[in-house]
């Protein structure tokens, strides 16, 4: 199966090369796609006719570093329901952490790794390899956009603390140290940005929560639907109305699945999961959101999380974080 994109990212592109000086309608019809799907939010076009443009690009732009100014060129609405789920996330890790879990909704021949330490938040991106002036362009592209929407939700004056890209440095390099507002290593292993643990957890003024939550329920159905061989991508959807009924069992989702039990646990054992782990990290990451959330008492977050008994579930909230959500409810309120 080819490696599709979400269409309306090809606006922030057909923005960009306008700027300079481009036919980005002629440069699209030129590898058969039709520009008015640019406009549909349900079409899916070829990953691989972003590499197919971007060449086109490289050899009219001068510039080497106009990649970068896509950032002045996107629009949440490119992003489908993610770009709305991102403006009303909570927290940047919070952003950045649905970035990761619905990355392929925006590109299936790529993904993003979220990595956490004391040094603050990652956000790698990988892809496929492709011609080396095509990937540094968008390259560029991907992650000058990502940091911009970090600055969208958090203010203008937002610096990552390292900017990590695999392309060499190109003539007038600088250009990206003011771009990021820090310095930026080239030739690097990985394509990654770092934002500063205070960065990353402080609660946003366009936070909303309960259209984060409605969201992200129409975001796993929809990465379901995208790739319905993806059995961890079904059973995450499907467990969203399991655990507030409160009848999670894996008979249940193997019927759901419209599979055999054993054929779930094999599927999901080709992943290195268990229908058991699944379900635990799926709590975990809820119940976290929940906590977030000063309107969900721990009662509630209890209940939403299909366990029977507070005291089950605060025993599972220390198996997961190490503390109690008590604390973890303290330890966020002296952060935020």
């Amino acid at each position: 199966m080819i490696p599709t994109s979400l269409a309306t990212i090809g606006q922030i592109i057909s923005r960009l090369f306008e700027m300079h000086g481009l036919d980005a309608p002629a440069m699209f019809r030129q590898h058969g796609v039709d520009p008015a799907l640019l406009a549909n939010s349900d079409a899916r076009i070829p990953a691989h006719t972003w590499e197919l443009l971007a060449r086109d690009a490289a050899g009219k732009i001068p510039n080497p570093a106009f990649g970068l100014l896509a950032a002045r060129c996107w629009h949440p609405s490119n992003l489908g329901a993610l770009g709305y789920a991102w403006l009303s996330s909570s927290t940047l890790r919070t952003g950045l952490g649905r970035l990761e879990r619905y990355w392929h909704l925006l590109g299936e021949a790529s993904s993003a790794a979220l990595e956490e330490d004391s040094s603050g938040v990652k956000l790698s991106v990988t892809g496929r390899e492709m011609n080396p002036a095509a990937k540094a362009i968008l390259t560029d592209i991907t992650m000058s956009v990502l940091v911009d929407m970090c600055r969208m939700n958090a203010g203008s004056s937002l610096r990552p603390v390292a900017v990590h890209l695999k392309r060499e440095r190109p003539t007038g390099g600088e250009v990206y140290r003011r771009h990021y507002g820090c310095a930026v290593q080239f030739d690097a292993d990985e394509d990654s940005f770092t934002l500063s643990p205070r960065d990353a957890h402080r609660q946003l003024p366009t936070s909303n929560r309960q259209i984060a939550a409605n969201l992200d329920q129409i975001l796993a159905k929809r990465l379901a639907h995208l790739d319905k061989r993806n059995v961890v991508a079904r059973c995450q959807a499907n467990l969203f109305d399991q655990l507030i009924s409160g009848e999670v069992s894996e008979d249940a989702m193997a019927e759901q699945l419209h599979m055999s039990r054993r054929t779930l646990q094999r599927k999901l054992a080709e992943a290195d999961l268990t229908f058991q782990k699944l379900v635990d990290d799926t709590r975990r990451d809820l119940a976290m959101r929940h906590l977030d959330d000063p309107r969900h008492s721990i009662t509630d977050v209890t209940f939403l999380l299909g366990f029977s008994q507070q005291s089950a579930f605060t025993r599972a909230f220390k198996r997961w974080t190490g503390m109690s959500p008590t604390e973890y409810r303290a330890q966020r309120s002296v952060t935020a």
